[in-house]
C-alpha cells in the first residue's frame, strides 16, 4: 500500500527484454534505499513493482505484460522520469489516500493551463472509470495523490500546486500525453459489495440504476 505521496523522482536507466516481458533499471535520486531489501514494493510512477535487484543507487523490476499494456510503463523508454513512493509503514503518516499501486487504466491530459500560482490539468478517463471519480473525491495520478475538482462524464479536472509541480513529473506533462489513472479504492470496494450474490455471476461488474434504487441510493 502507498499514500500517493512523492518522495523522489527517478529515471528509468536501462530496459531488458524477458520472455514479452521486461526488467527495468531505475535509478532513485533522492529517494533512501538504506531500508529497501530485495522483494519490498516501490510504486513507479504509480505502478507498484517489486525490487529484484538492488544496486546502491536503485532497483531492478520486472514488468509483467498485463502492467506494460496497463500502464505508460509499455511506453517507457532510457531516460523516462517515474515518481517514486516506497510502500507504507505502521509508522507512515498517511498524508495522501489509500493507494494500491494497481492502475486502473491509462488517462489522456487534454488541458493544461495556468491557474493563478497553480496549475489546472484536464484528463479524460475510459468511460468505464467515470463512476468511480467524484467531485472532491481522490484519484491518483502517475503517483500523486490529488483531490478531483470537477468532473463532466469521463474528464475531470484538478489543481496543481506549485510544491506538487516541483516534487513529482507533472510539470513535466504535455497535452496528449497518457498517464497511469487509479482510482479510489473504496469506490471500487463499496460497487463490488452492493452487488452483494451478483457479484459472483459473469458480467456483473457494473452498478446498475435498478441496483442503486434497491438499495436506497436512488429516488
Amino acid at each position: 500500500m502507498f499514500t500517493g505521496i512523492i518522495t523522489a523522482v527517478g529515471t528509468i536507466t536501462a530496459i531488458q527484454p524477458r520472455s514479452g516481458d521486461v526488467r527495468l533499471r531505475i535509478a532513485t535520486g533522492k529517494l533512501d534505499l538504506s531500508d529497501v531489501q530485495l522483494g519490498d514494493s516501490i510504486a513507479v510512477s504509480g505502478v507498484c513493482l517489486t525490487a529484484v535487484e538492488l544496486p546502491g543507487d536503485g532497483f531492478w523490476a520486472d514488468a509483467s505484460r498485463e502492467t506494460l499494456e496497463r500502464t505508460i510503463l509499455g511506453a517507457a523508454a532510457p531516460g523516462m522520469k517515474v515518481n517514486l513512493e516506497k510502500a507504507l509503514t505502521p509508522t507512515t503518516r498517511l498524508g495522501g489516500h489509500l493507494v494500491s499501486g494497481h492502475v486502473d487504466s491509462m488517462g489522456m491530459v487534454t488541458a493544461w493551463q495556468l491557474d493563478g500560482r497553480s496549475w489546472r490539468l484536464r484528463i479524460q478517463a475510459l468511460d468505464t472509470l467515470a463512476r468511480y471519480i467524484a467531485e472532491k473525491g481522490s484519484i491518483c495520478v502517475d503517483g500523486v495523490s490529488l483531490t478531483v475538482n470537477r468532473v463532466e462524464g469521463a474528464a475531470f479536472e484538478l489543481n496543481i500546486v506549485p510544491h506538487t509541480l516541483i516534487e513529482t513529473t507533472l510539470a513535466d506533462f504535455k497535452i496528449g500525453q497518457r498517464v497511469n489513472l487509479e482510482v479510489d479504492l473504496i469506490a471500487r470496494y463499496l460497487e463490488r459489495l452492493l452487488l452483494g450474490e451478483r457479484a459472483a455471476q459473469p458480467g456483473s461488474g457494473a452498478l446498475t440504476e435498478a441496483l442503486l434504487r434497491e438499495h436506497g441510493f436512488w429516488n
